[in-house]
């Protein structure tokens, strides 16, 4: 049963808001100050419309890097400032960051808050009692990653652009790769170094540490041998190396001769092109390949790519990972006759089971939700379309080209589509369900043909 928080902002009043509801609020307070803020003048080089800045600051604080305007000429320091701060926080979690101020004002962090940064950061199996240490660690990490990683790209970005330009080029994308965002200052994103091995070791290496999971990143901390691990962590690493070697390989076939990708390009750069648009989909955003040049099987492996998605309490989003592994997991249980889901030596909890089908089913009718309201209102190829719903539930942020060209209505779609994608499918069941109470009452059994 989920706890119900009260809050009080009238007198005599009292509105009952269950975790869900109150992490899917924070989410749309920080997109209207986002908003108003990205609107300002001083945050823009040129004049954008309301909705341009609605849907660039929905965009960052969901870490999915879609972007309607030019980020690098569109925006100004300041702007991009912004950007940078919504990229952080929404990659973080929003409660992390209040039971951080809380902590740093020695402030008692109560069993509400606790709960609340639980949801935020979908540690659903994490005692509340740990997720303090986990916070303090999760920040210091994170710090830590973005500050080695910021001093990597300088060496490689200040000799080219600058002081200036080189420490803040860093800076961003450092941020931006590490929050799973995918925004980048450049309008063809990192096309330009597609066989820099800096650049392709660094940024790939941000966004798949941050996609990992933070309960991964400590308990490999804590861990130091993999046989110790949790089954989770163990989950993510090998479901995250085979599924990443798997796409590498299929993109380096599928894309080998085709001269507008990687079919002109000396085999080391191929072998890096192929190995940063297999690995980015994931939910990070970035692209060195032109997307909308890549042949049709490869949009079909990174559009599955992108709804898998990163892993449970990480900065990137899609099902997940573990909800992907557990739903073949136990199709292959049930295929084999087993009445048991297990994987190293483990058994999987029936109701760890119900839950990710849960989650691929709600996904899988969002998606088709959008796409149908999408085919009506676009004037876009049918897999353009789908390519566009997918990366922006995922947060992903890779488009073929329909994001600038998109009508008003389509732009509201992907931001109501990024926003379930960052809060959730299944959070976002909760926030309008009714409190679950267990009830006492059992029935008989009776059998459904099915197949």
């Amino acid at each position: 049963m989920r706890k119900i928080i009260s809050l009080h902002p009238l007198r005599g009043s009292i509105i009952h808001l269950s975790p869900p509801q109150i992490l899917a609020l924070g989410f749309l307070v920080f997109i209207i100050i986002g908003t108003v803020l990205l609107k300002t003048p001083i945050a823009t080089e040129v004049p954008i419309s309301w909705l341009d800045a609605l849907f660039t600051a929905t965009s960052a604080i969901t870490v999915t890097g879609l972007v309607v305007v030019d980020t690098g000429n569109a925006f100004t320091i300041f702007g991009e400032l912004v950007i940078m701060t919504l990229m952080q926080i929404g990659g973080l979690g929003l409660m992390t960051f209040s039971v951080l101020i809380l902590m740093m004002l020695r402030k008692k962090v109560g069993l509400h808050q606790r709960k609340l940064t639980q949801e935020s950061l979908s540690l659903n199996e994490t005692s509340l009692g740990g997720l303090l240490r986990l916070v303090k660690l999760l920040f210091i990490f994170s710090i830590s990653i973005e500050a080695i990683a910021f001093l990597l790209l300088t060496i490689r970005w200040v000799p080219e652009f600058g002081w200036e330009q080189g420490l803040h080029q860093s800076l961003f994308h450092s941020i931006s790769a590490f929050n799973n965002a995918g925004f980048s200052l450049w309008s063809d994103s990192l096309s330009s170094f597609v066989g820099d091995p800096i650049i392709n070791v660094v940024i790939t290496g941000l966004f798949i540490t941050g996609g990992l999971g933070f309960t991964v990143l400590v308990d490999i901390w804590d861990k130091k041998g993999f046989q110790k691990l949790s089954l989770h962590s163990k989950l993510m690493i090998v479901g995250t190396l085979i599924i990443n070697i798997v796409a590498l390989f299929t993109l380096f076939v599928l894309e080998y001769s085709n001269p507008a990708t990687i079919g002109n390009l000396p085999l080391m750069d191929k072998l890096w092109g192929s190995y940063f648009q297999a690995v980015t989909p994931r939910t990070a955003g970035f692209n060195s390949l032109d997307i909308a040049e890549m042949t049709v099987p490869s949009i079909l492996v990174l559009m599955m790519l992108m709804f898998i998605g990163a892993g449970s309490g990480s900065t990137g989003s899609g099902i997940k990972v573990t909800t992907f592994i557990v739903m073949i997991l136990a199709t292959l249980s049930y295929l084999r006759g087993k009445n048991e889901t297990t994987a190293f030596d483990r058994t999987i909890k029936p109701h760890v089971i119900l839950r990710a089908l849960s989650i691929m089913i709600i996904s899988i009718l969002v998606i088709f939700v959008a796409v149908f309201i999408l085919s009506i209102t676009e004037k876009a190829p049918f897999l353009v379309i789908v390519f566009e719903v997918i990366s922006a539930f995922g947060t992903v942020g890779l488009s073929m080209g329909l994001t600038g060209d998109l009508t008003s209505f389509g732009k509201c779609v992907i931001i109501i589509m990024m926003f379930i994608g960052r809060i959730g499918p299944l959070t976002l069941a909760f926030v309008f369900a009714r409190q679950r109470k267990k009830s006492s009452i059992r029935y008989p059994a009776e059998d459904v043909f099915t197949g």
